[in-house]
């Protein structure tokens, strides 16, 4: 396993080791011990998964609210994503930054988002299927958002807007100055 701390160096990329032979390939996906020596001791408490079908779509950004925050780690499966993470840590030197990696089926690296920061991906391809472990069961009452094009933090999604599908619910989040103080 490669472990690439982030120029948020909290935000972690994680390369599993890959064996590769002409069957295919066998991965360690997680790895609880291994995480655990390179510093990242999180009890994971549940598997989510979700399909998008087209080229364009975007989920987030997204997190919980404490009690309830939640680590994440993530992975594509299939096809490939950009993936980023917001630092909504307000005493934090990076609040409002952001890190981003490009994550594929065909590569196998992963994202490790800490409590605190926002979580959002855009799938690069159609038919993109993201898996990721949280530290928290989903709280409904607790989930909240930041909107994806907020220019304050000034994300760099390399499509334009009007090529970018949404769900209501992501398009009506607020702008990271309306947030209260959580982390």
């Amino acid at each position: 396993m490669r472990v690439d701390h982030l120029s948020i160096p909290d935000v972690v990329l994680i390369t599993p080791r890959r064996f590769s032979d002409a069957r295919g390939f066998f991965s360690e996906a997680y790895n609880r011990r291994d995480l655990a020596n390179a510093g990242i001791e999180v009890e994971f408490v549940q598997d989510n998964e979700s399909l998008s079908r087209r080229r364009g779509t975007l989920r987030g950004i997204h997190f919980q609210k404490p009690p309830f925050a939640q680590d994440k780690l993530v992975r594509c499966v299939a096809g490939s994503i950009l993936d980023v993470a917001v630092d909504l840590r307000r005493s934090s030197p990076t609040f409002g930054r952001y890190v981003s990696a490009v994550l594929s089926a065909e590569h196998g690296a992963q994202l490790f988002v800490p409590v605190g920061f926002g979580h959002a991906f855009l799938t690069l391809e159609d038919n993109c299927r993201v898996l990721y472990k949280t530290s928290e069961h989903y709280a409904p009452d607790h989930e909240a958002g930041v909107r994806w094009d907020d220019p304050e933090i000034g994300i760099d999604w390399g499509l334009e807007a009007s090529h970018v599908i949404l769900s209501d619910k992501d398009r009506d989040l607020p702008v990271l100055r309306e947030l209260v103080e959580l982390f």
